[in-house]
């Protein structure tokens, strides 16, 4: 469209889409499960002269609801919510109380991700990662603004390590991996958690590679099971008919 209604356009780009600001320190944890990311968030926030001004994003409202539970319970400093759940006076007040700083953690889902512009916030804490890989620049845009330096963390379980690889290739850099701490809390993962992320890695692998068979494929028919089955419901049924017989 620029070449046709324009004569001898250029482009001017300051930086490449998608590029972090350079004040931004980011960093990531490997963590196992998502109990162990609550320990591992309520660990952090314990260093209020560090972690002033905070925002968390999490992907879920339900996972969010979570989240603020717990550390509304364990963690100093007031604390507010906000996902599309909530009504526009509760977001309105929520984020106006933050930019005010009469609210030191921020809980949300991506909804606050782009349009939120406030000061000083010291971190930003990715609990989930986005789905959608370019969110990831938005939500850590939210800190290191105005000149301020600023700290993205990010908390990483075995079935969102691909979605981080594709976030490093995004921002065109590798983010550095941080040990957990020594005195962390470590939760082993429960069953049902375990196969989500199990099927989760099944199914990314499957978009790369459409012949591959992960441990969810399809059951392998189990030759003569379909004639037993059928005798079986042939012996209900004449068993049902006897008893109607019988009433008669």
């Amino acid at each position: 469209m620029s070449h046709e209604f324009l004569d001898f356009p250029e482009r001017v780009e300051v930086a490449p889409s998608a590029t972090p600001a350079e004040l931004i320190s980011q960093v990531y944890y490997k963590v196992p499960n998502f109990q162990t990311k609550l320990n591992l968030i309520n660990h952090l926030l314990r260093d209020e002269e560090i972690f002033t001004r905070v925002i968390v994003f999490v992907g879920t409202k339900e996972n969010a609801e979570q989240v603020f539970k717990i550390i509304k319970r364990r963690s100093e400093g007031e604390k507010r919510i906000m996902h599309s759940n909530k009504g526009q006076s509760t977001r309105l007040n929520a984020i106006n109380a933050f930019k005010s700083g009469i609210v030191r953690i921020l809980i949300t889902t991506d909804i606050s991700s782009r349009g939120i512009d406030v000061e000083m916030i010291s971190h930003v804490i990715n609990f989930d990662l986005p789905n959608n890989h370019e969110d990831y620049v938005h939500r850590i845009g939210r800190t290191a603004r105005a000149n301020n330096i600023g700290t993205a963390i990010t908390l990483v379980n075995p079935a969102e390590e691909h979605n981080l690889h594709k976030i490093e290739e995004l921002i065109r850099m590798k983010i550095p991996e941080l040990e957990l701490p020594a005195d962390l809390d470590m939760i082993a993962t429960k069953r049902e958690e375990n196969l989500v992320q199990l099927r989760e890695i099944d199914r990314q692998k499957r978009i790369a590679d459409p012949t591959f068979k992960g441990a969810f494929h399809e059951k392998k028919k189990i030759p003569g099971l379909a004639k037993k089955k059928e005798k079986r419901n042939l012996t209900k049924d004449k068993a049902k008919q006897n008893q109607f017989r019988k009433k008669r």
